[in-house]
């Protein structure tokens, strides 16, 4: 099984994209297919042995539509040692094993090789290696340009296409307009060599020679809605052009009838009508891109974080380059203002860096010699030297547009409403138009009146507002949150996150700093709190515990000196144990727990009330001996984290019941609930790591609807297992990967904004159906000629496409007030 995503062109409503669907629907080789018309996206998984993803192109070209595979990208490559076109053959077989490339050229006598290959399975540099293996050096020479700069331009191609074609339809539409209807003003202001009673015949051919020019620039609603038509799946475009066909036709029969003499079928021209609706369908389709591009301009502003240039330190020279050309290893330099090209590790230097444009976090952070830096983030004051860990698609920057794009172009589970009733409406609205034309022409309104109801029924019953009503919200809504620093990674995430009514938080590293920290030194006899962390200090410093890791950390800061250690020995689950030298006076160092002053017989009862009352304050107890004597204990503590109390508080106000999952001890866990205000009934403590997953499913027996908050490796399964898995980006790749949300700023706050950014998602998409399913309803209702027996009063076709293009516009705006709602 593979599976592809790409952009599908031409799609103008909700039937497109479910009519592409059910071709697919039982169709050998195919597993599953997704196309969301607001985004022009689609995803299948397929079998490439039973069906190629060719064959599908061809079989999507053929409904009318245009695939573009983004992620197919082309590299040319230079190939040295290649000594006959049996080496070619080498090079080619070795080329189409590799997963993922569609397509290679070689020449033997120019020692070139062009390759096709599909970007999210084989990188351009897999592909050297590839060649490499075979035996033979390749450079590359040349790449396609970047994907999303392809599409960026694609659009704004297809832009100027439509505007075009708006202003030449405008052009000739005006006039004829003028000639249709000046005469419910004045028919003397028609001139009098057009006069429809004294020259009918020239009054009808001006008008149909002024028709032609816009019925071509509208050729795509006739070719795309016939076809679809005849196939059985009719769209949007199928309305449009079966209304506008019917008018322009019966225009063309009363010209006609005016040349062979019978004048009075000037009356009956609807050339305008056609003209006037194909016009300001192309006007609706224009103001609906244009909002529709404002719609992805969180993907844009990403794209436009990354700088274009960058200063590579090569030979003890500075060099500046393109981006794209700097490789894994590479040293760059970065200066004051300027910013971050790729992923990396400081090598040299102290700086300040602002990360607000990737964490949301809008405090500066201080970074120094072996610290982590995110590509795309401001430089602030200092000049450093990084190591190039990540570069071009596989930096975070670009790892969150691919999130981004994702989770935009997936469908919600409220959207399938929308694409059941669109799949029938067009079948539906085209029945309604028959039967509504047969029921006024019988009732003798005569045959212009039944085709006026039977066009304005199938121009304003278009259902592309419903088609946009729940992708565009979900498009909004996933970028505010990447604004944010809230990546969601899938839409039905969004969609459920509204109804969490219970949320699970991992203790270490969500609720807490995750990174202990020496809390108190406490000293039973004569020795200070210095000489105690001088002498944990000298046995710790060779331990990979996290605790000794604090106290190692702590001992640096106050610049103590360890001693020297002999015979160091690491218990697990103990402790450490260590001696002295013998110019030191050879005496034996204890540091651990309980159950190492139990194994060596050493008195620490006497001390128990101090030990309990620190252990009550969330410190975990390490006893210090020596010589088989208690010299004190030292405190350590995972530390809460400054907004987890804010966040909790806020939690349980908005009705939802927070628990706590942990692996410490119950008086540990208990003193930190205690801290976040968490309910003792509400913390699970010492629960092993494969076991936190139950304590989600203990809940969901409950009839909860649970969010699970993590940032381990033992948190991926319950990450998996709740209704919503959040996941902070300062865990593991395992938990990140598990989760539906990530959340870039390892703040507990922001699950609550991702809570509301799902709750103002979810209502902006409530009211984008409402207003479609309302709209389509009364005009449906109107455009049949429902209340023209109460009030006389009967729709216009015109009308009716202008109300059908205001509809489409009108859902894109009110998804758009998203952007603007605070989180």
């Amino acid at each position: 099984m593979e599976k592809a995503n790409f952009k599908i062109q031409g799609m103008t409503c909700a039937s497109c994209s479910r009519g592409i669907e059910k071709s697919f629907a039982d169709h050998l080789g195919v597993e599953k297919i997704s196309v969301n018309f607001a985004s022009g996206d689609a995803s299948i998984d397929f079998d490439k042995n039973k069906i190629s993803l060719n064959d599908i192109f061809k079989k999507i070209e053929n409904k009318g539509y245009t695939p573009v595979d983004e992620s197919m990208q082309k590299v040319v490559f230079k190939i040295m040692g290649m000594h006959s076109d049996h080496c070619v053959m080498v090079i080619k077989n070795a080329l189409m094993k590799l997963k993922g490339v569609f397509s290679s050229e070689l020449n033997f006598a120019n020692a070139y090789a062009k390759v096709n290959y599909h970007s999210y399975l084989v990188t351009a540099e897999e592909i050297r290696k590839t060649i490499e293996d075979a035996g033979y050096k390749a450079w590359l020479l040349s790449s396609k340009e970047d994907s999303f700069q392809k599409e960026k331009e694609m659009k704004k191609r297809e832009l100027t296409v439509l505007k075009r074609k708006l202003i030449v339809g405008a052009i000739f539409v005006i006039p004829i307009v003028y000639l249709a209807m000046i005469d419910l003003v004045d028919e003397a202001l028609i001139p009098s060599f057009l006069s429809p009673n004294t020259f009918p015949f020239r009054f009808a051919l001006v008008q149909l020679v002024l028709s032609l020019p816009i019925v071509l620039v509208g050729y795509q609603f006739y070719k795309i809605g016939f076809k679809n038509l005849f196939k059985g799946s009719p769209n949007m475009d199928s309305l449009i052009a079966l209304g506008t066909a019917a008018a322009y036709l019966y225009s063309d029969f009363s010209f006609y009838k005016i040349a062979v003499g019978e004048h009075s079928y000037v009356k009956n021209l609807y050339f305008e009508t056609a003209g006037v609706i194909i016009v300001l369908i192309l006007l609706g389709r224009y103001l609906e891109m244009l909002a529709k591009k404002r719609t992805f301009s969180s993907v844009k502003k990403l794209l436009d974080l990354n700088p274009k240039k960058a200063t590579i330190l090569k030979n003890g020279e500075e060099k500046v380059i393109p981006v794209e050309e700097i490789k894994v290893g590479d040293i760059v330099v970065v200066k004051p203002g300027e910013k971050i090209p790729i992923d990396g590790e400081i090598l040299q230097g102290q700086t300040t860096i602002d990360e607000s444009m990737i964490t949301g976090e809008s405090i500066p952070v201080n970074r120094g010699a072996g610290e982590k830096v995110i590509g795309a983030t401001l430089n602030k004051f200092g000049s450093i030297q990084l190591k190039a860990t990540r570069v071009g698609k596989d930096t975070m920057l670009y790892q969150i547009i691919r999130l981004v794009q994702e989770a935009q172009g997936s469908k919600a589970p409220i959207a399938r409403l929308a694409d059941i009733v669109s799949g029938y409406f067009v079948n539906v609205v085209i029945g309604i138009a028959l039967i509504s034309f047969l029921v006024w022409y019988f009732l003798g309104f005569g045959f212009s009146f039944a085709l006026t109801v039977a066009v304005t029924t199938l121009i304003i019953a278009c259902p592309c507002a419903l088609g946009l009503a729940t992708p565009t919200s979900i498009i909004v809504g996933v970028g505010k949150g990447a604004e944010k620093g809230i990546l969601i990674k899938k839409a039905e995430a969004l969609e459920i996150a509204e109804k969490v009514d219970a949320i699970v938080l991992d203790k270490t590293g969500t609720i807490t700093e995750g990174k202990p920290v020496l809390t108190k030194i406490l000293s039973f006899g004569e020795k200070s709190e210095r000489d105690l962390l001088k002498l944990a200090f000298s046995v710790e410093k060779k331990s990979s515990h996290p605790l000794a890791e604090a106290i190692v950390s702590h001992a640096k800061k106050e610049k103590i000196t360890p001693l020297t250690i002999d015979n160091f020995k690491e218990i697990p689950g103990h402790g450490v144990v260590g001696q002295m030298t013998a110019e030191m006076g050879a005496e034996k160092i204890l540091l651990g727990t309980r159950k190492l002053m139990n194994d060596f017989k050493i008195e620490y009862e006497s001390h128990l009330e101090q030990i309990e009352r620190l252990e009550n304050q969330g410190s975990t107890i390490m006893f210090l001996a020596l010589n088989g004597v208690l010299l004190g204990v030292i405190g350590v503590a995972d530390v809460v984290k400054g907004s987890s109390l804010a966040a909790i508080e806020k939690f349980t106000k908005s009705g939802l019941a927070v628990y706590m999952v942990t692996g410490d001890n119950k008086r540990t866990a208990k003193a930190i609930a205690k801290k976040v205000g968490l309910a003792e009934e509400n913390v699970f403590a010492e629960v092993l790591p494969q076991d936190k997953v139950n304590c989600v499913k203990t809940l969901q027996k409950q009839k909860k609807l649970v969010a699970m908050v993590g940032d381990g490796i033992n948190d991926a399964p319950a990450l998996a297992q709740a209704d919503v898995g959040l996941a902070v980006k300062a865990g593991t790749d395992v938990a990140i990967e598990s989760a539906d949300i990530v959340l870039m700023k390892s703040d507990l706050l922001d699950v609550g904004k991702a809570i509301e950014l799902s709750k103002r998602t979810m209502r902006n998409i409530k009211e984008n159906l409402f207003f479609s399913f309302f709209y389509n309803s009364v005009g449906i209702l109107i455009a049949v000629g429902l209340f023209y027996p109460l009030a006389g009063f009967l729709l216009n076709p015109m009308v009716g496409a202008l109300a059908m293009s205001a509809s489409s516009v009108s859902v894109l705006l009110n998804s758009l007030r998203l952007k603007t709602m605070p989180l």
